[in-house]
């Protein structure tokens, strides 16, 4: 089995999650994205918001949410995706940028437009009551 690694920013605002789409594709994604070598989660994750979303994440406030794992959107069968989760403050307005093509805020009827880790994430959250 394959494993990609990545890392996801959770952001809930009135029991609707923060979700992107990038050009070309059709399901919603959480923002953040995979590490390059030699960094942080810390140091990815704040990098990819910025570049996805032009918000500055605030360090002492990071927090792990959790890590999951699922079958990978749009990859072979047995690559899997593991999808660890954070939530953090932070400073700035958020607006699509680079590859983001469109930024939303999804409730939890919202489930079938995300990916299958997504979707796992999607009902964490929904069963400690913080998604609608």
């Amino acid at each position: 089995m394959t494993i990609i690694d990545k890392l996801a920013w959770i952001e809930i605002r009135d029991g609707k999650i923060l979700s992107t789409r990038s050009r070309g594709r059709s399901k919603y994604y959480f923002p953040g994205g995979k590490r390059d070598p030699g960094e942080s989660d810390w140091e990815a994750l704040s990098r990819e918001i910025r570049e996805e979303l032009t918000v500055e994440l605030v360090e002492d406030s990071i927090r792990l949410v959790g890590v999951f794992q699922a079958q990978a959107d749009n990859q072979p069968e047995g690559v899997e995706v593991k999808m660890t989760c954070y939530e953090s403050s932070y400073e700035g307005t958020i607006a699509a940028s680079n590859e983001i093509e469109e930024v939303v805020w999804l409730s939890y009827y919202d489930r079938d437009k995300v990916s299958p880790v997504d979707q796992i994430i999607f009902d964490w959250l929904k069963e400690r009551e913080l998604l609608q």
